[in-house]
């Protein structure tokens, strides 16, 4: 069994606080001994990790970026593949709240966009199994420990997901820029999937003709789109903030 690499003091703690019985070891680089960090060994300590400690340059080796002085080795997270969906979906308590991508192939975007994702009180994200980033350790990095608090599911055929769901009364919400009404016009309370698409790109076709709805972002200056991850933000949190009033 190849064992996964999460590294960073929020990853590695929000991974020690929700699933310590993935983590089989963690290594701490010699000479942090700040506050932080040292909260960070005891709730290892407390659920009874090893720890081992290791010069600059080999936790430089088995980190792929900033690890801060902190590295995890867990076993691969269960229950998050294809065949997990439909009881992740029945578990969703009152309406769902679906993130949907499609083209988002860079690791550190897709982090950004699982912390939001988190942030919102997204249930589950959902991409492509051919046209998206995977779950790595840059991701959980960025994500700053969301990736280990949202399930994120690749799926084999987007479009065929998309038509579950709404068998399942939930309603699509593709953003498009050339579509007739935008995030503020359109009501996202009920159970909801929101569709975000690659930047430039937008959705597939297949995937733009199995939306309910399309909606864009209204853009007042130069630039004609946002970064994935800012417009997710967007569009997450009006969906979040009509919820809340409805």
């Amino acid at each position: 069994m190849k064992l996964e690499s999460v590294y960073g003091i929020h990853a590695v703690t929000t991974l020690l606080q929700r699933t310590p019985d993935q983590v089989v070891e963690v290594w701490v680089q010699k000479g942090r001994q700040d506050a932080r960090m040292q909260a960070l060994l005891d709730l290892a300590e407390e659920h009874g990790l090893s720890v081992m400690e290791a010069d600059k340059g080999l936790m430089n080796q088995k980190a792929e970026g900033n690890h801060q002085g902190i590295i995890a080795l867990r076993k691969p997270v269960q229950g998050r593949s294809e065949k997990h969906l439909p009881d992740l979906l029945d578990g969703i308590q009152g309406d769902a709240f679906i993130l949907i991508l499609d083209g988002v192939t860079d690791p550190h975007n897709l982090g950004a966009v699982l912390r939001t994702a988190d942030a919102a009180g997204v249930h589950i994200v959902i991409a492509p199994k051919d046209r998206s980033a995977p779950m790595n350790a840059t991701v959980s990095k960025v994500a700053c420990g969301a990736a280990e608090a949202v399930p994120y599911i690749q799926v084999t055929n987007l479009a065929r997901t998309m038509k579950d769901l709404q068998e399942r009364g939930v309603w699509i919400v593709g953003t498009a820029g050339e579509a007739e009404q935008n995030v503020y016009q359109q009501s996202l309370t009920g159970p909801l999937a929101l569709v975000m698409g690659a930047e430039g790109q937008g959705m597939r076709r297949l995937t733009r003709e199995n939306c309910d709805y399309l909606i864009n972002i209204p853009m007042a200056g130069e630039v004609s789109s946002l970064n994935v991850s800012v417009a997710t933000g967007v569009c997450l949190f009006e969906a979040v903030r009509q919820r809340q009033q409805g």
